[in-house]
C-alpha cells in the first residue's frame, strides 16, 4: 500500500457532544478539564477523532468515557472552525446534541474530566474553548426544536 504525505500542515477533526434535558428550563452537562489546556475549565464533553472512526462513533465513545453516559440517539448539529478556537493548534470540531431526561441519566466523570456538572443552559460557568459560543448555538436549536 502506498502512503500519501503532504507538504502542508492539515487540522485535527474533535467531536463535542451537547447533552441537554428535557425540562422547562434545560440543563446541559458539562465536565470539569482535567488537563491543559484551561485544565479545571468547564467544557462541553468531547475529544479527537480517532483515524478509523467515524464522527459519530467518536462522539459516542468520548461521551462514554467521559462521563459514563450512553446517547440513545446523536443529532449532528454544526462545525466549528474558527483557526483560533484550540491554543494547541487547527481543530476543526463537529457538534452533537442529544436530549435526555434528567432523571434517566447518571453521569460520572473519568478520562480527561476531573468532574462532570449539570448546569442551566441559559446560565453556563465560564467555559474552556468558544464552548461558550457553542452554547449559545445549542440554546437556539433547543428552543426551536420545542
Amino acid at each position: 500500500m502506498k502512503k500519501f504525505t503532504y507538504d502542508y500542515p492539515r487540522p485535527a477533526v474533535t467531536v463535542d457532544i451537547a447533552i441537554v434535558t428535557r425540562e422547562a428550563r434545560p440543563r446541559v452537562l458539562l465536565i470539569r478539564r482535567k488537563h491543559p489546556p484551561f485544565a479545571s475549565m468547564w467544557a462541553l464533553p468531547g475529544g479527537f477523532v480517532d483515524m478509523d472512526e467515524s464522527l459519530e462513533d467518536a462522539a459516542r465513545r468520548e461521551l462514554l468515557e467521559e462521563t459514563g453516559v450512553k446517547a440513545a440517539r446523536l443529532k449532528q448539529v454544526h462545525t466549528f472552525g474558527a483557526p483560533d478556537r484550540d491554543p494547541r493548534g487547527r481543530t476543526i470540531s463537529v457538534l452533537y446534541l442529544a436530549r435526555v431526561d434528567f432523571s434517566q441519566v447518571k453521569p460520572k466523570a473519568a478520562d480527561d474530566a476531573a468532574a462532570v456538572g449539570w448546569h442551566y443552559l441559559d446560565r453556563p460557568p465560564r467555559l474552556a474553548f468558544d464552548h461558550g459560543e457553542i452554547l449559545t448555538l445549542v440554546r437556539k436549536t433547543v428552543r426551536q426544536r420545542q
